[in-house]
């Protein structure tokens, strides 16, 4: 049986409750729509949320991955929803969000594997708010550079696709993904122009040198913005937690990555790929 750590106080979060938190809830429950927030428990949706602020998850909330770090329901997915675009338009004007982020369930059951429901997304959204600057996380559309060609097109102002682990664990965390397909993902989208983006979650095991090196792939395929942040056990059937690194350890991270070269990193033990997404255009 494998141990559980016991959770550091420095991971305690704030559940959030406030006004603008209903108001936010209300907006994505009423259209139906889902986030990461939820779907991926992340920590910090008290705080995000009563800020106005969410990550809005499109395509379903059924991926057909099954990584072992993540929460989001696996399985056979239903079609998509040709309203969801519109959907997600208008809850980002009626939040007023100055800048919205999209991420997206893995949906390789779909010739195009989501990538034209991506682009019609993104063009809804810049349709319906023409001052909102707009952030991208998306799949790694099994290295398929055309169909990332079709995110390019549509023009948002930040594209990130996450490594999610260092090369060694990549076989075990990710149930699809490879650690060189991704890299080709990210050095295709920084060739556009486009600011590009990547996060890796520590504790799974990997060693200060295999972080390193992580940064180094990422920084020579063109990524410029790092996120950091400490992995969580969502549920029991995720793989568990080997390390609870503390702030200070982030602190490092953080100032060696900006000693490499990286313009913008975000690292702290509840950082995730949106945490304060908004500093990053």
């Amino acid at each position: 049986m494998t141990k559980l750590l016991r959770k550091p106080d420095w991971l305690k979060v704030w559940l959030g409750g406030n006004e603008l938190f209903t108001k936010t809830k209300h907006i994505v429950d009423s259209h139906g729509l889902h986030t990461i927030c939820t779907s991926g428990k992340c920590p910090n949706m008290g705080e995000c949320w009563s800020r106005g602020t969410a990550t809005f998850m499109i395509g379903g909330e059924i991926c057909t991955r099954s990584c072992k770090f993540c929460n989001t329901l696996t399985g056979k997915p239903l079609p998509l929803n040709p309203e969801e675009p519109e959907q997600v338009a208008q809850s980002i004007r009626l939040i007023g969000l100055t800048h919205a982020v999209v991420t997206s369930v893995d949906r390789d059951d779909l010739p195009d594997m989501g990538s034209r429901h991506w682009a019609t997304t993104i063009q809804a959204i810049k349709i319906n708010n023409p001052n909102t600057t707009i952030e991208v996380l998306i799949p790694d559309f099994q290295g398929r550079l055309d169909l990332v060609d079709l995110i390019l097109q549509a023009s948002p102002d930040i594209i990130s696709h996450n490594m999610e682990t260092i090369r060694r664990l990549t076989p075990e965390i990710r149930s699809a993904a490879r650690y060189d397909t991704s890299l080709s993902v990210l050095a295709h989208i920084a060739a556009s122009g486009i600011i590009t983006k990547t996060g890796i979650m520590v504790g799974l095991g990997e060693t200060e040198e295999e972080v390193y090196s992580f940064m180094d792939d990422v920084l020579k395929a063109g990524v410029t913005v790092l996120t950091i942040g400490q992995y969580l056990q969502p549920s029991r059937k995720n793989t568990p937690v080997k390390e609870y690194l503390t702030p200070s350890q982030f602190l490092h991270y953080k100032n060696v990555a900006i000693n490499k070269g990286f313009k913008m990193v975000e690292s702290a033990p509840l950082v995730r790929s949106s945490y304060h997404a908004e500093k990053h255009i």
